[in-house]
């Protein structure tokens, strides 16, 4: 809410866009379970990027980071290339964040701020992704998942300690930050305001040219515009699934190992008496057996306590050895020497002289080997299916890792081999959007798209201890621009939709500047003489732009940033076309001091103080370590990243 506001009123509609692109790359980083831990924090080789006090930045670590950050922004849109990544100023913001990690973990080193082993420890046990099927944290699982990322424990170890050390020290700065009520008050105000105005679009198509360019300015544009055709990288995997049916033979469970797993849980299946009691606790045990007085000649338990200005409570259900560590053993054999309904004989604990009256009394029977064979042939059977499967994910590892291919390792399972068509970063098949990769893929997707190259066959535990999938990359088509020749009708209406675009501002100018002199918009428009769609009246309040959510449409935004009695003009999305934006009046906002919107304000104003504070401390620690950037070597890396794509 306050956000949006803060962009209407502080930025132009261009920058908030890109701001909001950026903050895309900043929670790149943040994405899945580990993903935003730094593969290369560890590396040390090639050129020196920046240095950051007597920390050294290399290419190698940039290099990752962006890579990372833009494979975490192609789930979204993956035609998006590295070039365009940094055109948009991603690789800028990677290595402002590389900067600014390695400052404050410098600055809390030197101020005895530091991550223990233990607390890493505790870290990593929380990362879903590293534990079991009982839920707790396995080390099979934690290495198998570091060996798919490419990252050895070390590496984790040192980024999540700097996530640690990071968290520390801005965590001050982003608590209890309150505003001053005076000005929440008024932003609160700003967000009852209401304007009203009028918007009207001229489409590009309406100004296009009516006749095709000659194939030399088609062919000239489509260079210039090469980066805009750019398909998407797309694999094809290969993969087999298998589980318990890919298994031989699993022995029955033998009657020692069922003799063994009954004696070890035999507290379980002995014979058990459980009781329902309501007890009252007085100091002496005058005034117990004066209560039990009262209450053998026909008086309630909880009525006789409340006389004295005491309540009984009941302990609900509970064992004869639960109720003994309790309270006391002689509490406990007089309870359960009791009848249901009756009065136990009082007894002293620690806390006091115990009046307990029995509610009901519950007895299970024990059972025998014999009863519970069953039951204890189903676990032991479970156990030892699933430690088959195991030892056999286990030993595809070792073949894996041997130089076993995915074709003979099916083969020796006598499983079939399936093949995806050609899958996008998002799990969908290329040109067929309707089409996605099996379900059975899915959480397979991030680590093919992260191999190498083509023919590394990898295991993966899609349903812990029940399916397993061997699979590989059996084709990598790089991400690059499609031929002209097979795309000339795409480039043909984007070379039409440009040249419309432009001739659809210098139309919008012409209408500005009417209205300028007093012209109302529509008729402006209409002067033009070219068919447009209707202007479109606008009467509306803040409270409702910001309910559009974080992206309104932008020339709403430009209304509410304007200045009363202005025209101004705005470019639509893709060369689109060009809207003009006309903003007839504005009635101010008034707030009651009441109003629970106050309050609101007060609470995320205080959130966005809280991080810009944030951000003034680590500008701060970058300037007291001081921080010197290798531009010639920065400018290397960007070339090297953007032939690559």
């Amino acid at each position: 809410m306050i956000q949006i506001l803060r962009k209407l009123m502080n930025s132009k509609v261009g920058a908030a866009v890109a701001l909001v692109f950026l903050g895309l790359i900043a929670l790149a980083f943040a994405a899945g379970d580990i993903a935003h831990y730094d593969k290369s924090s560890s590396s040390r080789d090639g050129d020196k990027i920046a240095k950051v006090g007597d920390d050294t930045i290399y290419a190698s670590q940039l290099s990752q980071a962006a890579t990372t950050a833009l494979e975490n922004l192609k789930r979204q849109d993956p035609r998006l290339s590295m070039k365009a990544f940094m055109a948009q100023g991603g690789l800028d913001r990677v290595l402002d964040q590389l900067i600014d990690r390695i400052a404050l973990t410098s600055f809390g080193k030197a101020h005895g701020i530091i991550a223990s082993d233990r607390l890493i420890d505790s870290e990593i046990a929380k990362i879903p992704a590293f534990k079991g099927p009982d839920g707790k944290f396995s080390d099979s699982a934690f290495q198998q998942l570091l060996k798919q990322q490419g990252i050895n424990e070390k590496q984790l170890r040192e980024s999540i300690a700097q996530d640690l050390v990071e968290r520390k020290l801005t965590a001050p700065a982003l608590l209890a930050v309150t505003m001053p009520r005076d000005l929440t008050t008024r932003y609160a105000a700003l967000l009852r305001e209401k304007r009203s105005g009028a918007i009207g679009f001229l489409p590009a198509i309406a100004f296009a040219p009516k006749t095709p360019p000659a194939d030399s300015e088609l062919q000239a544009f489509y260079t210039r515009n090469r980066d805009h055709f750019i398909r998407p990288e797309r694999r094809v995997l290969r993969y087999a699934t298998f589980g318990e049916e890919a298994l031989k033979a699993v022995p029955a469970p033998t009657d020692a190992e069922l003799a063994a797993r009954y004696n070890a849980n035999k507290a379980q299946y002995a014979a058990l008496e459980t009781r329902t009691v309501t007890q009252l606790i007085v100091p002496t045990e005058a005034a117990a057996r004066a209560v039990a007085a009262e209450v053998a000649g026909g008086k309630k338990l909880e009525a006789a306590a409340s006389a004295k200005g005491l309540a009984a409570a009941s302990i609900g259900v509970t064992s004869k050895q639960a109720l003994a560590e309790k309270s006391s053993a002689a509490v406990a054999n007089a309870v359960f020497a009791a009848a249901s309904g009756s009065l136990a004989a009082p007894a002293k604990s620690p806390l006091g002289w115990h009046v307990m009256r029995v509610d009901g009394i519950k007895r299970r029977a024990e059972r025998s080997l014999d009863a519970v064979r069953g039951e204890l042939t189903a676990q032991l059977v479970a156990e030892k299916r699933r430690n088959a499967l195991n030892d056999l994910s286990a030993k595809l590892e070792e073949e894996f890792d041997g130089g076993a291919n995915l074709v003979e390792v099916s083969k020796e399972l006598g499983l079939t081999v399936a093949q995806t068509g050609p899958l996008t970063a998002d799990g969908r098949v290329y040109l067929q959007p309707s089409q996605s990769a099996p379900p059975v893929l899915a959480k397979l997707l991030q680590t093919a798209f992260a191999m190498e190259g083509e023919g590394q066959p990898q295991l993966a535990e899609v349903v812990p201890g029940k399916t397993f999938v061997i699979f590989d990359v059996a084709e990598v088509t790089p991400s690059a621009a499609a031929p002209l020749a097979e795309i000339r009708n795409d480039v043909l209406a984007a070379y039409q939709q440009e040249r419309g675009a432009t001739a659809a501002k210098a139309a919008a100018d012409k209408v500005l500047a009417q209205t300028k002199r007093g012209t109302q918009i529509g008729a402006a428009l209409a002067s033009l003489g070219v068919a447009l769609p209707p202007v479109q009246g606008i009467a509306m309040g803040r409270e409702q732009l910001g309910a559009m959510g974080q992206q309104p449409p932008p020339p709403l935004v430009l209304l509410f940033s304007m200045a009363m009695g202005t025209t101004k003009l705005l470019p639509a999305p893709n060369n689109a076309g060009w809207f003009v934006v006309s903003l007839k009046d504005i009635v101010p906002g008034t707030i009651a001091p009441n109003d629970p919107l106050i309050a609101s304000a007060q609470r995320e104003l205080g959130t966005l103080a809280g991080q810009e504070y944030s951000q003034q401390l680590a500008r701060a620690i970058r300037a007291e370590l001081g921080v010197k950037r290798e531009d010639a070597a920065i400018k290397a890396l960007r070339t090297q990243l953007a032939g690559g794509n």
